[in-house]
């Protein structure tokens, strides 16, 4: 059992870190700064509640250094933030084996990440990284895509760029939401539509992640949020589909 001293070490180790990110990204981008990490931490502590499992020291410290240094702001260098991740976990004179654990979940948190063959896995990964997944998709996920698009000036739309859903198949994206949303649910986790390079415009982000996340919940705490937030943006698009065509 953890005794008084204990708790209290705990938790400024936690308050020191989340000062420490709080300030690293005043100037971030507004998906990507204190109030994403915030989110994310809210998730995380949420899914390891209900699960009951995992370290929490080492989902909370994850959870706030995850998006410390993001590679897409530092011209794809994705070794910037396990650094620095390090180097703050050291000057707190943390435990070897939760800075490992740490630098291991923020190395492999990644949407990035998700083809690529690791040797490392653990439920503290698996609850953050739902838990930054979640915060990526519904409300929030639509939110964050169209201020990431106008920060990197792309259109909102482009119909003459259509995604393809098969071997020489190609369809406009408005089929793709048409049936509410279930050519996007698989049960095996994987996608069943391939779709191609449509990041020229920020719908076709949707497309090529957003409505891909709900089949990667690693958690059954993650699979239950992420259906309502998916189905949210499976309405929106279908929505947004009807005013751009003019269908009254």
């Amino acid at each position: 059992m953890t005794d008084k001293t204990e708790s209290v070490n705990y938790q400024q180790l936690i308050d020191k870190t989340a000062g420490y990110v709080e300030s690293e990204l005043k100037e971030a981008e507004g998906g990507h700064d204190w109030h994403h990490i915030k989110r994310v931490w809210n998730n995380a502590l949420y899914i390891a509640k209900k699960e009951k499992k995992g370290d929490l020291l080492v989902i909370q410290l994850a959870a706030l250094l995850h998006d410390i240094a993001d590679a897409k702001f530092h011209n794809g260098d994705e070794t910037i933030a396990p650094r620095k991740a390090r180097n703050f976990l050291h000057s707190l004179n943390i435990n070897e084996d939760v800075i490992e654990h740490v630098i291991n979940i923020v190395e492999n948190i990644s949407y990035r990440k998700r083809n690529q063959v690791s040797s490392f896995n653990s439920i503290e990964l698996q609850i953050v990284q739902d838990a930054d997944r979640l915060d990526a998709i519904g409300a929030i996920g639509i939110a964050r895509v169209f201020n990431f698009g106008g920060f990197k000036n792309r259109p909102l739309y482009d119909p003459s760029d259509s995604p393809s859903i098969g071997p020489g198949l190609e369809t406009n994206m408005n089929d793709l939401v048409s049936d509410g949303g279930s050519s996007h649910k698989t049960t095996n986790g994987n996608s069943s539509r391939m779709v191609n390079n449509v990041s020229s415009h920020t719908i076709g982000h949707f497309y090529e992640k957003l409505l891909l996340l709900s089949d990667m919940m690693n958690t059954k705490t993650g699979r239950k949020l992420a259906k309502e937030r998916h189905d949210f943006m499976v309405l929106f698009l279908n929505q947004f589909y009807k005013e751009w065509n003019g269908k009254f």
